[in-house]
Protein backbone atom coordinates (compact mmCIF):
# COMPACT_ATOMS: atom_id res chain seq x y z
CA UNK A 1 0.00 0.00 0.00
CA UNK A 2 2.80 2.31 0.71
CA UNK A 3 4.46 1.56 -2.19
CA UNK A 4 1.23 2.33 -4.38
CA UNK A 5 1.08 5.55 -2.66
CA UNK A 6 4.54 6.52 -3.00
CA UNK A 7 4.53 5.89 -6.73
CA UNK A 8 0.84 7.37 -7.57
CA UNK A 9 2.18 10.76 -5.76
CA UNK A 10 5.33 10.92 -7.95
CA UNK A 11 3.30 10.32 -11.16
CA UNK A 12 0.64 13.00 -9.82
CA UNK A 13 3.37 15.26 -8.93
CA UNK A 14 5.48 14.16 -12.72
CA UNK A 15 1.94 14.99 -14.30
CA UNK A 16 0.93 18.19 -12.94
CA UNK A 17 4.82 19.42 -13.64
CA UNK A 18 4.49 18.00 -17.67
CA UNK A 19 1.05 20.19 -17.95
CA UNK A 20 2.32 23.20 -16.36
CA UNK A 21 5.44 22.76 -19.13
CA UNK A 22 2.82 22.02 -22.02
CA UNK A 23 0.46 24.98 -20.74
CA UNK A 24 3.51 28.01 -20.76
CA UNK A 25 4.76 25.51 -24.58
CA UNK A 26 1.51 26.51 -26.05
CA UNK A 27 1.85 30.26 -24.96
CA UNK A 28 4.69 30.48 -26.96
CA UNK A 29 3.04 29.31 -29.85
CA UNK A 30 1.32 32.73 -30.79
CA UNK A 31 5.46 34.13 -30.80
CA UNK A 32 7.09 30.97 -32.33
CA UNK A 33 6.23 29.95 -35.65
CA UNK A 34 9.15 27.55 -35.54
CA UNK A 35 7.87 25.12 -32.64
CA UNK A 36 6.60 22.57 -34.95
CA UNK A 37 9.95 22.77 -36.75
CA UNK A 38 11.41 22.87 -32.79
CA UNK A 39 9.73 19.82 -32.10
CA UNK A 40 10.18 17.92 -35.19
CA UNK A 41 14.44 18.07 -34.30
CA UNK A 42 13.81 17.36 -31.36
CA UNK A 43 11.91 14.33 -32.47
CA UNK A 44 14.84 13.35 -34.29
CA UNK A 45 17.51 13.66 -32.41
CA UNK A 46 16.13 11.23 -29.51
CA UNK A 47 15.23 8.70 -32.32
CA UNK A 48 18.67 9.32 -33.79
CA UNK A 49 20.60 8.86 -30.18
CA UNK A 50 21.90 5.36 -29.67
CA UNK A 51 21.64 6.12 -25.82
CA UNK A 52 19.67 8.20 -23.66
CA UNK A 53 20.40 11.64 -24.54
CA UNK A 54 21.07 14.08 -21.39
CA UNK A 55 19.06 18.03 -21.74
CA UNK A 56 22.76 19.53 -21.90
CA UNK A 57 23.32 17.75 -24.89
CA UNK A 58 19.99 18.11 -26.67
CA UNK A 59 20.56 22.09 -26.17
CA UNK A 60 23.86 22.11 -27.89
CA UNK A 61 21.83 21.13 -30.69
CA UNK A 62 18.84 22.92 -30.50
CA UNK A 63 18.11 26.29 -31.70
CA UNK A 64 19.65 29.15 -28.76
CA UNK A 65 16.03 30.63 -28.21
CA UNK A 66 13.73 27.01 -27.05
CA UNK A 67 12.73 26.27 -24.54
CA UNK A 68 14.62 21.99 -24.42
CA UNK A 69 12.45 21.51 -21.02
CA UNK A 70 8.82 22.02 -22.21
CA UNK A 71 9.30 20.74 -25.71
CA UNK A 72 10.38 17.37 -23.70
CA UNK A 73 7.16 17.73 -21.77
CA UNK A 74 5.21 18.20 -25.00
CA UNK A 75 6.40 15.46 -26.75
CA UNK A 76 6.21 12.75 -23.43
CA UNK A 77 2.61 13.87 -23.35
CA UNK A 78 1.82 13.34 -27.06
CA UNK A 79 3.75 9.85 -27.20
CA UNK A 80 1.85 9.00 -23.60
CA UNK A 81 -0.35 6.81 -25.20
CA UNK A 82 1.15 5.52 -28.14
CA UNK A 83 3.45 2.46 -28.87
CA UNK A 84 6.49 4.35 -28.05
CA UNK A 85 7.01 6.68 -24.49
CA UNK A 86 9.19 9.03 -24.60
CA UNK A 87 10.89 8.48 -20.48
CA UNK A 88 13.33 9.94 -18.60
CA UNK A 89 16.33 7.66 -16.54
CA UNK A 90 18.77 8.85 -14.60
CA UNK A 91 18.11 12.69 -16.10
CA UNK A 92 18.59 11.22 -19.47
CA UNK A 93 15.72 11.19 -21.82
CA UNK A 94 14.96 7.96 -24.30
CA UNK A 95 12.18 6.41 -26.39
CA UNK A 96 11.52 3.29 -25.31
CA UNK A 97 8.81 0.13 -26.75
CA UNK A 98 5.25 1.17 -24.15
CA UNK A 99 5.82 -1.52 -21.37
CA UNK A 100 2.53 -3.52 -22.20
CA UNK A 101 4.03 -4.10 -25.55
CA UNK A 102 7.14 -5.58 -25.23
CA UNK A 103 6.50 -9.23 -24.80
CA UNK A 104 4.81 -8.75 -28.37
CA UNK A 105 8.46 -7.65 -29.23
CA UNK A 106 10.08 -10.21 -28.32
CA UNK A 107 10.59 -13.39 -30.65
CA UNK A 108 12.94 -15.37 -28.60
CA UNK A 109 13.49 -15.46 -25.90
CA UNK A 110 16.94 -16.24 -24.18
CA UNK A 111 16.70 -18.04 -20.81
CA UNK A 112 18.37 -15.63 -17.85
CA UNK A 113 21.13 -16.70 -15.91
CA UNK A 114 19.37 -15.51 -12.49
CA UNK A 115 22.37 -13.96 -10.26
CA UNK A 116 23.30 -15.80 -7.28
CA UNK A 117 22.29 -14.78 -3.78
CA UNK A 118 26.01 -13.39 -2.76
CA UNK A 119 26.01 -11.20 -5.81
CA UNK A 120 22.40 -10.00 -5.05
CA UNK A 121 23.24 -9.24 -1.45
CA UNK A 122 26.04 -7.38 -2.58
CA UNK A 123 24.55 -5.08 -5.17
CA UNK A 124 21.98 -4.70 -2.57
CA UNK A 125 24.49 -3.28 -0.16
CA UNK A 126 26.55 -1.34 -3.06
CA UNK A 127 23.01 0.05 -3.43
CA UNK A 128 21.96 1.41 0.04
CA UNK A 129 25.35 2.17 1.65
CA UNK A 130 27.29 3.65 -1.13
CA UNK A 131 29.91 4.97 -1.06
CA UNK A 132 30.89 1.49 0.20
CA UNK A 133 34.44 -0.44 0.40
CA UNK A 134 34.91 -4.10 -0.26
CA UNK A 135 35.89 -4.71 3.79
CA UNK A 136 32.39 -2.85 4.77
CA UNK A 137 30.85 -5.07 2.51
CA UNK A 138 32.37 -8.08 4.16
CA UNK A 139 31.34 -6.47 7.89
CA UNK A 140 27.59 -6.00 6.65
CA UNK A 141 27.57 -9.53 4.97
CA UNK A 142 29.55 -11.34 7.56
CA UNK A 143 31.38 -13.18 4.95
CA UNK A 144 34.28 -12.63 2.56
CA UNK A 145 32.90 -11.55 -0.87
CA UNK A 146 34.96 -13.08 -3.86
CA UNK A 147 36.34 -11.46 -6.54
CA UNK A 148 33.72 -12.83 -8.84
CA UNK A 149 31.24 -11.42 -7.06
CA UNK A 150 32.18 -8.10 -7.35
CA UNK A 151 33.84 -8.65 -11.39
CA UNK A 152 30.47 -9.61 -12.56
CA UNK A 153 28.05 -6.71 -10.99
CA UNK A 154 31.23 -4.42 -12.84
CA UNK A 155 30.40 -6.51 -15.93
CA UNK A 156 27.11 -5.94 -16.04
CA UNK A 157 27.75 -1.93 -15.72
CA UNK A 158 25.52 -1.64 -12.50
CA UNK A 159 28.67 -1.60 -10.74
CA UNK A 160 31.98 1.12 -10.70
CA UNK A 161 34.60 2.55 -8.21
CA UNK A 162 33.88 5.31 -7.31
CA UNK A 163 36.32 7.08 -5.41
CA UNK A 164 38.94 5.99 -2.99
CA UNK A 165 38.88 6.43 1.20
CA UNK A 166 41.15 8.84 2.54
CA UNK A 167 42.15 5.93 5.25
CA UNK A 168 45.01 3.61 5.44
CA UNK A 169 45.61 1.82 2.39
CA UNK A 170 43.63 4.09 0.40
CA UNK A 171 40.83 1.62 -0.57
CA UNK A 172 38.70 1.62 -3.58
CA UNK A 173 35.29 3.13 -3.18
CA UNK A 174 32.41 1.50 -4.77
CA UNK A 175 28.85 2.87 -5.72
CA UNK A 176 26.17 2.31 -8.66
CA UNK A 177 25.62 3.25 -12.35
CA UNK A 178 23.14 4.78 -14.91
CA UNK A 179 22.80 1.82 -16.21
CA UNK A 180 21.99 -0.19 -12.81
CA UNK A 181 19.04 2.75 -12.55
CA UNK A 182 17.62 2.11 -16.48
CA UNK A 183 18.17 -1.44 -15.60
CA UNK A 184 15.85 -1.51 -12.65
CA UNK A 185 13.75 1.29 -13.94
CA UNK A 186 14.52 4.28 -11.07
CA UNK A 187 14.89 7.50 -12.56
CA UNK A 188 17.23 8.27 -9.27
CA UNK A 189 18.26 6.44 -6.28
CA UNK A 190 15.51 8.15 -3.80
CA UNK A 191 13.21 5.29 -5.40
CA UNK A 192 15.44 2.38 -4.28
CA UNK A 193 12.62 1.10 -1.54
CA UNK A 194 12.51 2.70 1.76
CA UNK A 195 11.24 0.68 5.05
CA UNK A 196 8.28 0.57 4.71
CA UNK A 197 8.05 -0.36 1.38
CA UNK A 198 10.16 -3.47 2.35
CA UNK A 199 8.27 -4.00 5.47
CA UNK A 200 5.29 -4.18 3.03
CA UNK A 201 6.87 -6.26 0.56
CA UNK A 202 7.57 -9.09 3.49
CA UNK A 203 11.52 -8.42 2.85
CA UNK A 204 12.22 -7.07 6.36
CA UNK A 205 11.01 -8.52 9.83
CA UNK A 206 7.83 -6.82 10.99
CA UNK A 207 9.47 -6.51 14.80
CA UNK A 208 12.40 -4.24 14.28
CA UNK A 209 14.93 -2.16 16.51
CA UNK A 210 13.40 1.37 17.45
CA UNK A 211 16.41 2.81 15.73
CA UNK A 212 16.60 1.00 12.74
CA UNK A 213 16.68 3.28 9.48
CA UNK A 214 17.50 2.41 5.51
CA UNK A 215 20.35 3.93 4.50
CA UNK A 216 20.54 6.98 2.20
CA UNK A 217 22.52 6.44 -0.23
CA UNK A 218 25.22 9.37 -1.18
CA UNK A 219 24.81 10.70 -4.71
CA UNK A 220 27.69 12.98 -4.35
CA UNK A 221 31.13 12.46 -3.26
CA UNK A 222 31.25 11.88 0.08
CA UNK A 223 33.70 13.84 2.28
CA UNK A 224 36.17 11.15 3.43
CA UNK A 225 36.13 9.77 -0.40
CA UNK A 226 38.09 11.12 -3.24
CA UNK A 227 37.91 10.84 -6.55
CA UNK A 228 39.87 8.53 -8.51
CA UNK A 229 42.52 10.39 -10.69
CA UNK A 230 43.32 9.27 -14.58
CA UNK A 231 46.49 7.20 -13.25
CA UNK A 232 43.99 5.39 -10.69
CA UNK A 233 41.68 4.47 -13.80
CA UNK A 234 44.58 3.63 -16.24
CA UNK A 235 45.96 0.65 -13.50
CA UNK A 236 44.46 -2.53 -12.81
CA UNK A 237 42.85 -2.43 -9.61
CA UNK A 238 43.38 -5.24 -7.63
CA UNK A 239 41.66 -5.63 -4.08
CA UNK A 240 43.04 -8.93 -2.88
CA UNK A 241 39.29 -10.76 -3.32
CA UNK A 242 38.84 -14.09 -2.50
CA UNK A 243 37.88 -16.87 -5.37
CA UNK A 244 36.66 -19.16 -2.33
CA UNK A 245 33.03 -18.25 -2.64
CA UNK A 246 30.19 -19.93 -4.47
CA UNK A 247 29.87 -19.18 -8.30
CA UNK A 248 28.21 -15.68 -8.67
CA UNK A 249 25.92 -17.21 -11.40
CA UNK A 250 23.34 -20.05 -10.97
CA UNK A 251 21.84 -21.94 -14.38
Amino acid sequence: MADNQKKASRVEKAAAGIEEDVIRLNDRLKSAPDIDHELRLLEALLFAAVEPIDIATLRERMPDDCDVGALLARLSRDYAGRGMNLVRVADRWRFQTAPDLEPHMIDIKETPRKLSKAALETLAIIAYHQPVTRPEIEDIRGVSVSSGTIDVLMELGWVRHRGRRRTPGRPTTLGTTEAFLAHFNMEELSDLPGKEDLKAAGLLDSRLPKDFEVPTPMISMDIDEDPIDDEDESEFVMDFMHDDEESDFEA
